[in-house]
């Protein structure tokens, strides 16, 4: 109890600028915080979600069917369900109005793939240049807090007539205290924002992997369609 009131006191009797910097560090702790746990619930769904369509898309189930059930639960798709729905709902639209031009069905559906791919890892990567703002930052806001102290400590030597440890140790622990709030917000931020960037990079990776190879899906799908007609006008 007794080193808690201490922390506090030094924190209290810090000069205006010096609590300045602690408050700022600490409400950018807590935001990394609440951020750190919210990045970790929507990743965890993104990637439950990954894989559960996954199993459904190559389990051979019809497309046509699968799209249609996702659009039952539209406000509930996210990440590699959105691009799915974007790319066959566009191929549709297309053979419909095109006709038989494959090689323009494919040019549209691959585009609004690419945009719907790039919304997809925006998603993904949101609060993360927070976080590493956060932990690159907050050490210098720290030390300058703990230099502002210490230099304060130092300025009030010139009204004492015999310097003594005691006499500016109050004031240096205070600045300290600075410093060591810049790591506590710093380190949770760097480290959150390490993990969470390589589950962000495995996760664009199998998004970009499953747009390429629904492409073709429908590339096969496009072609063999269109060459029918024509083997029977062959015939």
């Amino acid at each position: 109890m007794v080193e808690k009131m201490s922390l506090w006191s030094l924190v209290a009797n810090a000069s205006f600028l010096v609590q300045m910097v602690m408050l700022l560090l600490l409400a950018a702790s807590v935001v990394s915080w609440v951020m750190i746990f919210q990045r970790a619930k929507f990743l965890k769904h993104a990637q439950r979600t990954l894989n559960h369509f996954e199993e459904q898309f190559w389990s051979g189930i019809d497309l046509s069917q699968l799209y249609v059930d996702l659009k039952a639960k539209l406000h509930a798709n996210s990440g590699v369900e959105n691009i799915f729905c974007v790319g066959i709902k566009e191929f549709t639209r297309l053979r419909q109005r095109i006709g038989p031009d494959p090689d323009a069905i494919m040019e549209g559906v691959q585009r609004v793939m690419r945009v719907a791919l790039a919304r997809e890892e925006e998603k993904l990567e949101t609060h993360l240049s927070f976080l590493a703002t956060v932990g690159s930052i907050s050490p210098y806001v720290g030390l300058f807090g703990t230099v502002w102290g210490i230099m304060n400590s130092f300025r009030g030597l010139a009204n004492v007539h015999q310097a003594t440890l005691a006499t500016v140790a109050p004031g240096i622990s205070e600045a300290l205290v600075a410093t060591a709030m810049g790591l506590f917000a710093a380190i949770p931020a760097v480290v959150a924002y390490n993990r969470y960037s390589s589950k962000v990079d495995a996760l664009a990776n199998r998004y970009e992997a499953f747009a390429d190879e629904f492409s073709s899906i429908l590339h096969r799908k496009v072609h063999t369609t269109e060459a029918k007609p024509a083997n029977k006008v062959a015939d």
